[in-house]
């Protein structure tokens, strides 16, 4: 199959990202993904399709969620896109727990999209969800008299769980300092 054929049909963009056709329509569900050019049994993906998936799949393995891949997709262009999905890669973090402590020591300036930008600064400033007839809304959680953690909601299951650990070994930390 060539990649930059100008289309494809679902199985064949699957097949190419490796990924099931269920997450395809996931993704564009939750605007990861540009919807086809058709709908029904007619659809036509592109090379953008793939290159798209394939960046998912890389951020995903260093452990970022899907909101902040959204995120940093939506500054991307397609050139930019091809880069980061044909590039090498950057290895994963260890843990989660790395992770938080990497975004924490990050200035809060944004990079390049190209680049790593902190979590930070990803999300300061950014809206809701551009895909249109997609809501949100942000949750306020408590983690100490003085301290909160906003997240903009809907989550998926994951993400939710890995909240609530998140939550959870927060205001454990708080604990230990009263």
């Amino acid at each position: 199959m060539d990649l930059f054929s100008e289309r494809f049909d679902l199985q064949q963009v699957c097949e190419a990202a490796g990924v099931s056709q269920r997450t395809v329509r996931y993704y564009i569900q939750q605007g990861l993904l540009p919807s086809p050019e058709a709908r029904g049994p007619g659809s036509h993906y592109g090379a953008e399709h793939v290159d798209r998936l394939r960046v998912i799949k890389r951020w995903q393995r260093q452990h970022l969620p899907l909101a902040e891949i959204r995120r940093r997709l939506e500054g991307l262009r397609e050139g930019e896109i091809r880069q980061l999905a044909t590039g090498p890669e950057e290895p994963p973090a260890e843990s989660a727990r790395d992770y938080i402590r990497g975004v924490l020591r990050e200035p809060t300036t944004a990079t390049s999209p190209l680049g790593s930008p902190a979590l930070g600064a990803s999300m300061a400033g950014s809206g809701p969800p551009k895909q249109a007839g997609m809501r949100s809304q942000w949750d306020r959680i408590a983690l100490s008299p003085d301290v909160e953690l906003h997240v903009r909601r809907p989550l998926d299951r994951e993400q939710n769980r890995r909240i609530e650990r998140l939550v959870q070994a927060a205001r454990t930390i708080f604990e230990e300092d009263d």
